[in-house]
């Protein structure tokens, strides 16, 4: 009886750790919402953009996962030596303090070289450009033509090599690629809470 009954409870905890560890999964690998960008550089953007290829990624200043996004930011600037100029907007919801965004992503961004970081107050920007995610990266051409758009990324918060930055690389180092978009993981970009991990979100 003694055994039986520990083996119950093995195979009960088992149980749970496994749906425990689907769930988890789950949420890491389930895309947001893709943006509804322009197809040409929207001409109300208060963005000053060059004549160049320009990259804008999309981000909210308190999601953990876009600790990700900004680590293979840095990888593809690396790769791309200076031949992109690069935007970071942190959204800024309506009614939060005035140093809401000046987050450690913020610190992060900042000291990345060749990036400008805008404080864009009340998502303005970003709802020119059509982002809803945070970790959306768009990527248009010289011209003004959108011709990719995506997440740096495989899944929330996953470090390491990614279609989506393997794409933006190949259109900026050799003005082709065979995808023209991505998804994208990230935290809701209107949302002025602070986003949760992944363990936090499913015990909500």
């Amino acid at each position: 009886m003694r055994r039986l009954l520990f083996s119950l409870i093995v195979l009960g905890w088992l149980s749970v750790v496994s749906a425990g560890t689907v769930l988890v999964w789950s949420y890491n690998h389930r895309p947001g919402q893709p943006a509804a960008a322009p197809e040409h550089w929207p001409t109300h953007s208060k963005i000053e953009r060059k004549h160049g290829d320009t990259l804008i990624i999309v981000a909210h200043p308190k999601c953990p996962c876009t600790r990700a996004t900004l680590e293979e930011l840095a990888k593809l600037l690396t790769h791309t030596q200076g031949r992109v100029e690069t935007f970071i907007l942190f959204a800024r919801p309506k009614g939060v303090p005035n140093d809401w965004s000046e987050t450690d992503l913020w610190q992060k961004a900042t000291a990345m070289p060749g990036v400008t970081v805008l404080n864009d107050q009340d998502g303005i920007e970003a709802q020119r450009f059509g982002a809803h995610v945070s970790g959306q990266a768009l990527l248009y051409d010289p011209n003004g033509q959108l011709v990719f758009h995506g997440g740096l990324t495989e899944s929330r918060g996953q470090i390491g090599d990614n279609a989506g930055r393997q794409a933006i690389e190949d259109l900026i180092n050799r003005g082709s690629s065979e995808r023209s978009h991505t998804d994208v993981f990230g935290c809701p970009l209107f949302d002025a809470n602070e986003c949760p991990m992944p363990n936090d979100a499913l015990n909500r």
